[in-house]
């Protein structure tokens, strides 16, 4: 069971997605589901309980919220641009809706870790490069960092550019690039195993997207798994629980 929960309404739209806390005390976690996944996935598929033991001695709070991939990057008939357009819309709610949720239950802002698995974990690791002020540790399971990949169609636009790690990252420069150096940790965990490196591309994405944040200087680890390393629910448990204890 959740320790608290809310329904909050993304901005701009008439939708209401869900935020769940578990745990009472600790450094605040923003977990995001796998694709079109749902708050309840975390407890749902044993990751909670692969962690249980940093909420129970109050060094994590872990604030698990719905997707909109759904309607976002997910929706195969609308064309990638408009996909990126509806996204801005779903981080909207993170920033102006979750967070300040996190914070109140928090008696305050504190400075949050993101963590997801597939694509979640693009969603972990875009937001701290968006909001590296919010949250300036990510850590992405099996993701994949390069929208232009998703299965999406038609001319590809500002919208997508800028919802692009893969794309931005490689383009960052001057006084943000450095504040980006000197504020961010970036852990990209992923497997060589089952489904890692097909449909998902999540294996060699990952090993991409690792060379342009060493090509820019952004602090990072890049941790490869075993070829029995699967795309999956049983090896995210195992990676979230070795590498979350080092930052909370």
């Amino acid at each position: 069971m959740a320790e608290a929960e809310a329904s909050l309404e993304v901005p701009g739209t008439d939708t209401w997605l869900t935020v769940r806390r578990h745990g009472h005390w600790g450094r605040p976690v923003l977990v995001f589901p796998s694709e079109a996944g749902r708050a309840v996935d975390f407890e749902n598929n044993g990751m909670l309980e692969a962690v249980r033991w940093l909420v129970d001695e109050g060094r994590a709070s872990l604030f698990c919220v719905d997707s909109a991939d759904q309607w976002t990057w997910s929706d195969n008939s609308i064309p990638t641009e408009e996909r990126a357009t509806r996204q801005k819309l779903y981080y909207t709610w993170l920033t102006d809706r979750v967070v300040p949720w996190i914070a109140d239950q928090c008696g305050g802002p504190q400075e949050l870790v993101t963590t997801g698995v597939s694509l979640g974990a693009y969603h972990a690791v875009h937001f701290a490069l968006q909001r590296a002020d919010l949250a300036p540790v990510a850590i992405g399971l099996s993701g994949n960092y390069d929208v232009s990949t998703f299965r999406g169609w038609g001319e590809l636009g500002d919208e997508t550019y800028f919802a692009n790690p893969a794309a931005y990252v490689r383009n960052l420069h001057g006084d943000h690039l450095d504040w980006l150096r000197s504020r961010l940790s970036v852990v990209l965990v992923v497997g060589q195993g089952p489904f890692e490196w097909e449909p998902t591309q999540s294996y060699p994405q990952t090993l991409a997207f690792a060379d342009a944040l060493r090509d820019k200087g952004i602090r990072h680890e890049l941790d490869v798994w075993g070829h029995d390393s699967a795309h999956d629910w049983p090896w995210w448990r195992k990676q979230l629980a070795h590498h979350l204890q080092r930052f909370v």
